[in-house]
C-alpha cells in the first residue's frame, strides 16, 4: 500500500538497544515467569519498537494539520489531513453548497491536495461511515516482526545478548534468560541430594525436572521457576556439568564423566605445524573437504549447504582413540550447545539400533565413545563410516557397509623391533568397505606407539613416509590421499601442513592428478 507506515533496513541495522529497552524485557519476563530465548526476546523487542515508531508516526502524522471528517465545517484556507488517503495532505481552495435531495444541507469543499491535484469532499455531513472510523496508520508486512526477524534476527539477538551479560538483574542457562530476583534459593543440602541422585545414575546425565523430585523444593512453586532455579544453582557448583544439546539441559558429574571426554586422547593431540594456506591448489581444497578432517578450518565450508549424510574414511588417530572426527560437514548431523563443550548424546547403529552412549566435545571437534563398536565390526584405517541423522532430537545413526569376511590385499604396515617401519601388500581379513586410498592395515596397534613417540621432525618424518610408500609402487609416486593416511599411523597431521609441503617443497614432484613423487636430485 502507497504511503503505508515503513522502517527502513537502515533502521534495524542500526537500532541500539537501551537500558529502558532492558527495563521493558525485565518486565516482560516477570510477567510470563518463564525463561526465554534471546530469539524469542528479539521478537518482543521488535514489536516494542515497531508500536513505538508507529505511535510516534501516528502523531507526527496528527501534528501536521486537522485530520478530516465529514462532519465537520471548514473554510477556505483549512489544512487538511487525510486518514483515508494515506494521510495525505491537502488546502481548502473553495466551498459551496451541495445539491442532492437525499441528503440534507451539506457542503462540497475543492481541496488542492499536496500533489497539486484538486478533489473534491462533502463535509457537514451528519451520517458518514469516515465520522466514527479509527484514525491510524495503515499495516504493512514490512514491519512484521517476524519479517524483520528473517532479515536482522541473528544481529539483533548479538546486540541482546551483549545487554543482557552486563546487566546483573538476568541470568542465563542454555540460552534462556530470567530475572535473578525471581530465582528459588537451592541451599548446599539440595545440591547434596542432587549430587546423590546423579551418582545413582552411574553417569548417565538427567535433567533438572528429575532430580527436582529428591531435593524437597517448597510446594506449589512454578515448574519451570523451579527447575531454571536449580539449573542455576547447579551451573555454579563445580560438581556438575551441564551436558545437553541446544534446547535440552542435562546434568551429568564431573566425575563420572570418561577421561577421554575431558582430555583430548593423546592420538588425537595435534601439534600446530605452521603453514601457509595460500600455497593449497584449488584440488587440494576440494581433497581437504573430503577427507573430513576434524581440524580443517570451519570457514572452508559453505555453511548454506546442506547435509543429511556423510561417509567419513577412518584414520588411524580416530580408530585408536574410538572417536569421530567432528568435521565442518558432520557438524551440521552432530548436536550443539549453547553454552557446554561437551554434549551428551545417542549413536545408533544403523543397522542392528544398538544404542551408543557417545558424547560430542565441541571444543576439540571430536566425537567420543565408538571404540568397542569399532572393535565389534572388526574396523581398520580407510574404513568406510556412514553418518547421518536419527529420527530423535539429539541421535545420530552410524553404520558400516559391511561385507562377508573375506582377505583381500591390502597396504599392511610393519613394524620392526628398531622402531622402523614398512609397508607392504599382504592379504587380510577384511569385513567392511573401505577408501581404496586410505586403507591401511595394522596388525598390532600396540606396535605403533614406539614409532608414535620418536617425534620425528615433520619434514623429515613426511619424506620417510613418502620414501616407505613409494617402495610398493611400480611408478614410484604417492596419492597426497595415500600420504595423509600414512602420516597419520605416526603423527597426528591434519591435511593442510601436508599439502602445503608437498606444494612447496623441492624435494616433492607433483606428476598430475596430486601424485607426487620424491625428486631425489634435490
Amino acid at each position: 500500500m502507497a504511503g503505508a507506515f515503513k522502517l527502513p533496513n537502515e533502521y534495524w541495522l542500526s537500532v541500539q538497544v537501551t537500558p529502558q529497552d532492558v527495563e521493558n524485557l525485565h518486565t516482560f519476563l516477570f510477567e510470563r515467569e518463564t525463561p526465554s530465548t534471546a530469539r524469542d526476546l528479539a521478537s518482543e523487542f521488535v514489536e516494542a519498537h515497531i508500536r513505538v515508531e508507529r505511535d510516534a508516526a501516528e502523531s507526527r502524522q496528527k501534528a501536521a494539520g486537522q485530520s478530516f471528517l465529514p462532519k465537520e465545517k471548514y473554510e477556505i484556507g483549512n489544512e487538511l489531513v487525510f486518514p483515508a488517503l494515506d494521510w495525505k495532505h491537502g488546502k481548502v481552495i473553495s466551498v459551496r453548497p451541495g445539491a442532492n435531495p437525499s441528503i440534507n444541507d451539506f457542503d462540497v469543499l475543492t481541496v488542492e491536495m499536496e500533489d497539486s491535484a484538486e478533489r473534491m469532499f462533502a463535509a457537514r455531513l451528519g451520517s458518514h461511515l469516515l465520522n466514527d472510523a479509527p484514525i491510524s496508520l495503515p499495516e504493512s508486512d514490512e514491519v512484521s516482526a517476524a519479517s524483520i526477524l528473517r532479515e536482522h534476527g541473528d544481529a539483533i539477538e548479538m546486540k541482546l545478548e551483549a545487554a543482557f551479560e552486563a546487566d546483573e538483574g538476568l541470568v542465563r542457562i542454555a540460552g534462556r534468560w530470567f530475572p535473578r530476583a525471581l530465582l528459588i534459593d537451592i541451599n548446599q543440602g539440595q545440591l547434596n541430594l542432587a549430587e546423590a541422585v546423579l551418582d545413582i545414575s552411574g553417569g548417565e546425565p538427567l535433567p533438572a525436572e528429575a532430580l527436582i523430585k529428591d531435593i524437597e523444593l517448597p510446594a506449589g512453586v512454578n515448574s519451570k521457576l523451579a527447575e531454571f532455579s536449580l539449573n542455576y544453582a547447579l551451573q555454579d557448583d563445580d560438581r556438575f556439568d551441564e551436558v545437553g544439546p541446544a534446547g535440552q539441559v542435562l546434568w551429568c558429574l564431573r566425575r563420572l564423566e570418561p577421561d577421554y571426554v575431558r582430555d583430548v586422547p593423546p592420538p588425537l593431540r595435534y601439534i600446530e605445524i605452521e603453514h601457509d594456506r595460500s600455497q593449497l591448489t584449488p584440488a587440494m581444497k576440494n581433497l581437504e573437504s573430503q577427507l573430513d578432517d576434524e581440524l580443517t578450518p570451519s570457514e572452508e565450508l559453505d555453511s548454506r549447504e546442506e547435509i543429511s549424510s556423510i561417509t567419513i574414511s577412518l584414520i588411524y588417530p580416530h580408530l585408536r582413540a574410538g572417536t569421530l572426527p567432528m568435521s565442518p560437514r558432520a557438524r551440521k548431523l552432530f548436536p550443539t550447545a549453547y553454552e557446554t563443550e561437551r554434549v551428551r548424546f545417542t549413536l545408533v547403529d544403523g543397522k542392528t539400533k544398538q544404542r551408543i552412549p557417545a558424547w560430542v566435545v565441541l571444543r576439540h571437534g571430536y566425537v567420543f565413545g565408538l571404540r568397542e563398536w569399532y572393535k565389534a565390526h572388526q574396523l581398520i584405517p580407510g574404513s568406510l563410516v556412514q553418518l547421518r541423522k536419527g529420527g530423535q532430537p539429539g541421535e545420530v545413526i552410524v553404520e558400516v557397509k559391511n561385507q562377508r569376511s573375506s582377505k583381500d590385499w591390502v597396504r599392511t604396515v610393519m613394524i620392526g623391533n628398531d622402531g622402523g617401519f614398512v609397508f607392504a601388500m599382504l592379504k587380510q581379513p577384511i569385513t567392511a568397505e573401505f577408501n581404496d586410498r586410505m586403507v591401511i592395515h595394522v596388525p598390532d596397534f600396540k606396535t605403533l606407539d614406539p614409532v608414535w613417540e620418536k617425534k620425528r621432525a615433520f619434514e623429515d618424518l613426511v619424506l620417510l613416509v613418502m620414501r616407505e610408500l613409494t617402495k610398493s609402487n611400480q611408478q614410484g609416486h604417492v596419492h597426497a590421499q595415500e600420504l595423509y593416511a600414512a602420516v597419520n599411523l605416526i603423527r597426528r597431521v591434519p591435511p593442510a601442513p601436508l599439502f602445503t609441503l608437498l606444494a612447496s617443497s623441492p624435494a616433492f614432484k607433483h606428476v598430475g592428478d596430486l601424485h607426487f613423487r620424491l625428486d631425489e636430485e634435490v
